[in-house]
Formats: C-alpha cells, sequence, structure tokens
C-alpha cells in the first residue's frame, strides 16, 4: 500500500481552510456601489471620447493587455471576418462560472465595445482588490469586443456579405456568425450578454424621454416559456436597473421578449446559455457617448460584481418586470408650432416638425471621422413625440435651406415669398437643411433665429 508523502497531507489538511477563506470573501466583501464605479470610470477610463474604434486600434489595445508580468488577460484569436480581419477572445478569470459577452455584431453599434474595454482596464488596475478578486475567482469572463469587424471598418450594420450576423444564427453563412457558435459551443457559458445599440429614435415613458438602455430576459421559444436560466437573467437585468437608475432615472426600458427564430441571442439561450440583451440609446447631450459607455461600464461592472457575490440569488425579477416597454416616439430634434413655408409653392401652414439622426463616416480624405446626418421624419401634429432636443417654434418661420446660400443666425433676411418654388423643400424624407426666421423690428424683415443643417 502507498502512503501519501507527507507535504501532501499538510497541503490536504489546508484546503478546508483555504475553501472556507474563499467563502468567506464571497460573503463579505462588500460589493463596490454603482456611485463608486462611476467615480473610478470618470478618473481611469481609457475608451475614446468618441466610442468608436477602427479593427487595428482594437487589436493593438487588446495585444496590451496581454504585455507586462503577470499579465490577467488571454486573448486569443478564434475566427476571421469576410475579408479576413482577425476575430478575438480575451479571457479573463478563473472560476467555474463561465460568462460569455459579444459586442458590435453590428459594425455601427460601437459603445459596449469602448465599454469592454473600461472593464478591461478596471480589473487590471483593481486586481489586488477584494471585489476584483472576488469576480476573478469566481468567474471565468470571455469576451469578443468586435464580432463584425469589416462592417465596424464601414460603420455599417451588416458584414462584408450584407448579411444581418444576428439574422444568421440557423444558416450559419457568415464566418462571424459561426465563430460566435463555436466559441459558446467550447465554452458553455452559463450566461452570455449580448451589447448592442438600438434607434435613437427608441424611447420610454410618457412623456417620451431617450431610452437610453433597454434590457432583455431573452425567450428561447414562441411561448417565451419560463427556465432557471430566465430566471437569473431576470435577476441580472433587476441588478442592471437598479445599478444605471441613479445616472438615467426614466430612461431606461424593457426590450421586447418576443421570440425571433433566426437570431443569436435566441438561440444561444435555446442552446442553453441564457442570455442577456442590452441595448444603448440615445442621451440628451450633444456629446452623448462619454455618459452612454460610462453607463454600459457601470452595468457590466454591477452585473458581474453580483454574479460572483450571490448578490444576484437576492435581486428582485419585479424590478426588471416593472420596466416599461420600448417604443419608438423620440426625434432628434423636435420643432413644435412653426409656420411652414415648405418651398414647394403650397401655401405656409402650421406644423410641429420632427428630424431624425444617425451616424455615418465621412467619405473624405484623411482622419477617420463620423458625421451626424440629419433627416425630417415627419411633419404635423406630433404632441405624443418627444425630442432630445425640443424647439418652440411659435412665432417663427420654417424655410429650407437652398444650395450652399451662406446664412447666418443673427442676419435679417426676406421672408420667402411662398408661391416661389425653391431647390430644396420641407418634406419627409428630405435633408433637414432648415432656417428659422423671426419677424424684426425693421419692417418686412425677417432675423435669422437658428440655422439647422
Amino acid at each position: 500500500m502507498r502512503t501519501r508523502p507527507a507535504v501532501s497531507l499538510f497541503l490536504l489538511s489546508l484546503l478546508p481552510l483555504l475553501v472556507s477563506s474563499a467563502t468567506a470573501q464571497r460573503a463579505t466583501a462588500p460589493p463596490v456601489s454603482p456611485q463608486d464605479l462611476a467615480r473610478i470610470w470618470d478618473a481611469e477610463h481609457v475608451s475614446p471620447p468618441v466610442a468608436e474604434l477602427t479593427h487595428a486600434e482594437l487589436a493593438k489595445r487588446l495585444a496590451h493587455l496581454t504585455t507586462g508580468e503577470g499579465a490577467l488577460f488571454e486573448v486569443e484569436k478564434v475566427g476571421e471576418s469576410v475579408e479576413g480581419r482577425s476575430i478575438s477572445v480575451v479571457r479573463a478569470g478563473a472560476g467555474d462560472f463561465h460568462v460569455l459577452l459579444w459586442s458590435q455584431m453590428h459594425g455601427d453599434e460601437p459603445t459596449a465595445t469602448a465599454a469592454l474595454l473600461d472593464l478591461f482596464e478596471y480589473l487590471r488596475r483593481h486586481r489586488n482588490d477584494a471585489v476584483v478578486r472576488r469576480l476573478l475567482s469566481s468567474l471565468t469572463l470571455h469576451a469578443i469586443p468586435m464580432l463584425n469587424p469589416d462592417g465596424a471598418e464601414r460603420f455599417e450594420r451588416r458584414n462584408a456579405q450584407s448579411i444581418d450576423i444576428n439574422r444568421d444564427a440557423l444558416r450559419l453563412q457568415t464566418p462571424e456568425g459561426r465563430t460566435l457558435k463555436a466559441v459558446r459551443d467550447r465554452v458553455q457559458p452559463r450566461l452570455g450578454f449580448n451589447l448592442h445599440n438600438q434607434n435613437w429614435r427608441t424611447s420610454v415613458g410618457e412623456p417620451p424621454r431617450p431610452a437610453s438602455m433597454s434590457l432583455l430576459s431573452v425567450a428561447f421559444d414562441e411561448d417565451r416559456s419560463d427556465s432557471d436560466g430566465r430566471r437569473l437573467t431576470r435577476k441580472v437585468c433587476a441588478v442592471i436597473r437598479d445599478a444605471i437608475e441613479p445616472f438615467a432615472s426614466g430612461q431606461i426600458g424593457r426590450y421586447d421578449d418576443t421570440f425571433e427564430v433566426r437570431a443569436f441571442g435566441d438561440n444561444i439561450t435555446r442552446w442553453g446559455t441564457p442570455v442577456v440583451l442590452i441595448e444603448t440609446g440615445a442621451w440628451p447631450s450633444l456629446d452623448p457617448d462619454p455618459a452612454l459607455v460610462r453607463l454600459n461600464f457601470i452595468a457590466l461592472a454591477a452585473a458581474l460584481d453580483a454574479l460572483a457575490s450571490g448578490a444576484v440569488d437576492r435581486a428582485d425579477t419585479r424590478r426588471y418586470e416593472s420596466l416599461p416597454l420600448n417604443e419608438s416616439r423620440q426625434a432628434h430634434i423636435l420643432i413644435r408650432n412653426a409656420t411652414v413655408i415648405n418651398g414647394a409653392g403650397i401655401p405656409p401652414f402650421t406644423a410641429d416638425i420632427a428630424i431624425v439622426a444617425a451616424r455615418r463616416l465621412r467619405d473624405v480624405k484623411g482622419p477617420r471621422q463620423l458625421q451626424l446626418v440629419t433627416t425630417i421624419d415627419d411633419i404635423g401634429d406630433l404632441r405624443k413625440l418627444g425630442g432630445l432636443r425640443t424647439i418652440e417654434a411659435s412665432g417663427m418661420t420654417v424655410v429650407p435651406l437652398t444650395g450652399e446660400a451662406a446664412i447666418a443666425e443673427g442676419q435679417l433676411v426676406d421672408l420667402p415669398e411662398w408661391k416661389t418654388k425653391q431647390t430644396a423643400t420641407v418634406a419627409v424624407g428630405q435633408p433637414a437643411r432648415l432656417a428659422l426666421l423671426k419677424r424684426a423690428a425693421e419692417p418686412g424683415k425677417y432675423q435669422v433665429e437658428l440655422v439647422l443643417k
């Protein structure tokens, strides 16, 4: 009969103490508060001011994660896009609870990619803090920060095949979709986070406010059946709501949970990994990116901490279920009660004008730059809509800007003759190039109050 070496017996005798110590740390280490997470982000974030990176820039940042002695992260190339750009997974932690996060499945939805970089930086800087030690010992994180690098390069939703990857979970005709499924199948994570941006028209509540973040416990069948996994995702959504509500009160919505048979989130849930969908929307600011990236960072860090500590088990699912459902009643700019001379030879009339906006990659030589493209989306009685910016235009006249005519705010101009047809019109689907004019003290003259281009 073989006898155990004395050193092995000694280590075995320590095992109950080590397990007891880890359990005590999980139970007693206080959670980091959302306010503390916000302060950490304010002081330490590494995401760019505009939440958009090229694939090359992301690759540099991921390579940097693996440098230095005792590097916390592993970065593995797990696939390639249609055009041969690498798709990588970032791993951290050594826990039994595996979590998969993927971002930028749609190339023009980059907010969570930036937030993941800030999450990695938080884990790196605070790896010796009790909360982060607990997270890394309880969880293993697998993050794909940019699933659609070809779309990201063009700042377009679809991949180079012009396929929406998020509708390719069954046919798997995209290499990007096949990569995501292969990672899911290999890791067999117990929870997934599907990270997106939603249309800036998405609203929540009454009166409508921007849905800055919408949450979803993803369904796995048409009946929206319940399961242990869906109960977990509802609890995680409740944790996220509690974490971000101090920073976005009245701007959090619940995404429609109708089952989409082709979608990855729905199918990954059906394959055994329950999924939380996070959709980032608009923010009422001329510079929305920092606030939205910060919100994503707080949401993810708080959710992972709750999973690691076990606090998620105590979350009240009613906090998720009571969130108002998303709607589409949000304009980027809402002009109310204006007199409209529309440039089409039509008599003036009173109307509200809803302007929507989307970001596009500026197609010019020089540094990569996004531009905001604005379009007239609706005209008429729009009192049921909200606006990120609302302009009360009673007593003002809206006219189209024609050609490249120089016009500046404060300038005195003549009111256009409404019977004269212009080369530009105020009409649905047209670019939102408008001037708002107000009668001036000088007889027959109008002052330019506002120019929108």
